[in-house]
């Protein structure tokens, strides 16, 4: 799972990421500071296993990951090559979901690229330049589907999708892919368009808004609703990634926050995605592993080994809270609350899971 982070420059992209990762990014106050993207993976917190490698007395716990991507400043003109956009717009298309920070605080000795803070009109330009990108795209393919359609009927319906997503970019507006087909989804996926990729906000704020939502939070959240809206101090986030678990959980407790923006994040970036986690659990590991909603056991079992996929026999399987509720594997074996399942069972979310196979 790749999450790109983007914004105007100066608006606390890198800050954001190097506090999430820990990966060291540059950080500057002057725009283009980032180039090329910094890219950093990221343990998925989940207390899950942490609890079952104690029941087991497991040897090694291992989270699954995400991966994010600081990608460059963009401006107004981006489309068209300004700032380097072009470049910039390319790395956005090759992540799965994106993280629009949008500057929320004020603060003289931080430079605005635009001279002023007003996150609506940071947005606008954004969107703007993201929609001109795709629609410049969309007409490449539209020329080229054109042609080929005059000698390939089946291009036609192509080329009609195409145009519809045209005129929906010209609007101003993101296409809708729950407008089209389950084959027309497919298609328009497979063109890795910026505007229907899945999109979060993260409103960076100063220390002293984190509780209390200020005028530009309150305004961005209007703007942007129903999507989800992140409220994150850059600083905050900033100082807790220096710290050990101990002194996390309490410094936290101190500002009155329940978690940390990384957890918040990742977490609307699952939903967004839609993304689960199941569980295997054993003395030599325990580990989480990420799988799309709606996968069966033969697919998940596949993100183990392909061995195991190509061997599937079974899955037996127990509900994390049951096992937890049990107290140990044999236990919820002898209470019958193991359950075996086929190929067809579609993995749910805390199935903790042993395969059967055989190649």
């Amino acid at each position: 799972m790749k999450i790109g982070i983007i914004g105007l420059p100066n608006v606390g992209k890198s800050t954001i990421f190097n506090a999430l990762t820990k990966a060291g990014a540059e950080s500057a106050n002057y725009p283009f500071c980032t180039i090329d993207p910094n890219v950093g993976v990221v343990a998925v917190p989940d207390e899950r296993i942490v609890v079952l490698g104690k029941m087991y007395n497991t040897k090694k716990v291992t989270p699954t990951t995400i991966e994010f991507v600081d990608i460059a400043g963009l401006v107004k003109g981006a489309s068209k090559g300004e700032g380097l956009g072009n470049q910039f717009l390319a790395h956005i298309r090759e992540v799965d979901a994106v993280a629009h920070v949008v500057r929320c605080f004020e603060d003289d000795n931080v430079v605005h690229v635009s001279g002023k803070i007003d996150p609506f009109d940071d947005l606008e330009t954004i969107n703007l330049e993201l929609i001109l990108a795709d629609l410049e795209m969309i007409d490449r393919r539209i020329d080229k589907t054109r042609k080929a359609a005059k000698a390939d009927k089946t291009k036609r319906h192509s080329l009609e999708v195409l145009e519809k997503i045209k005129a929906v970019l010209e609007s101003g507006k993101r296409p809708d892919l729950e407008e089209y087909s389950e084959d027309d989804r497919e298609f328009i996926k497979s063109l890795q368009m910026i505007c229907t990729k899945p999109v979060f906000y993260i409103a960076n704020v100063s220390e002293d808004d984190i509780l209390q939502d200020n005028q530009f939070v309150s305004e961005l959240k209007s703007k942007v609703a129903p999507a989800e809206v992140i409220k994150i101090s850059a600083k905050i986030e900033e100082e807790l990634s220096t710290l050990d678990d101990d002194e996390r959980d309490a410094f936290l407790e101190e500002l009155g926050l329940e978690s940390s923006g990384l957890d918040r994040v990742i977490h609307v970036a699952y939903r967004l995605l839609g993304l689960i986690s199941f569980l295997t659990a054993g003395p030599d590991e325990c580990r989480a592993w990420t799988v799309k909603k709606g996968t069966k056991a033969p697919k998940a079992a596949g993100k183990i080994h392909s061995d195991i996929e190509r061997g599937f026999i079974r899955a037996e399987i127990t509900t994390y809270d049951d096992l937890i509720a049990a107290g140990s594997e044999a236990k919820a074996r002898e209470m019958g609350i193991t359950r075996i399942e086929g190929k067809d069972y579609v993995m749910q979310d805390g199935d903790v899971t042993f395969f059967r196979f055989n190649v």
